[in-house]
């Protein structure tokens, strides 16, 4: 069985050096619990590849406020709607395939595993 090969978009020096030069902005200048920093990090690196309707599926609303604050950002402005990854969050798939993802988002409709990732 082969895996499905999915391209993700590649940074270019530039866009690697500003990303980089960003991410020590952000450390240098954060106040707080290093574990929301951390989080806060991770979200920023994995959201080009997901998409911030993942984001905001498997975050509550309270969460993504805090990462953007952290991370001086708005994640719809910032990250695609849906990136090359996102087919990889079962939940979201599933309320896609559904037409229930706003409902999901507000917790109208449970989902179960909403932060379970799927193969490649």
């Amino acid at each position: 069985m082969t895996k499905k090969q999915v391209d993700i978009p590649h940074l270019s020096a530039v866009e690697s050096a500003a990303l980089t030069k960003r991410v020590d902005e952000i450390v240098r200048d954060f106040r707080g619990q290093v574990d929301e920093l951390e989080s806060a990090l991770g979200m920023l690196m994995i959201g080009r590849l997901f998409g911030w309707k993942v984001l905001v599926l498997i975050h509550n609303k309270r969460t993504i406020r805090k990462y953007e604050e952290i991370l001086g950002i708005n994640v719809r402005e910032v990250f695609p709607e849906e990136g090359p990854l996102a087919h990889k969050s079962a939940a979201y798939e599933l309320v896609k395939r559904l037409g229930q993802y706003w409902k999901a988002v507000s917790g109208d409709v449970r989902v179960e595993s909403r932060r379970e990732l799927s193969g490649p």
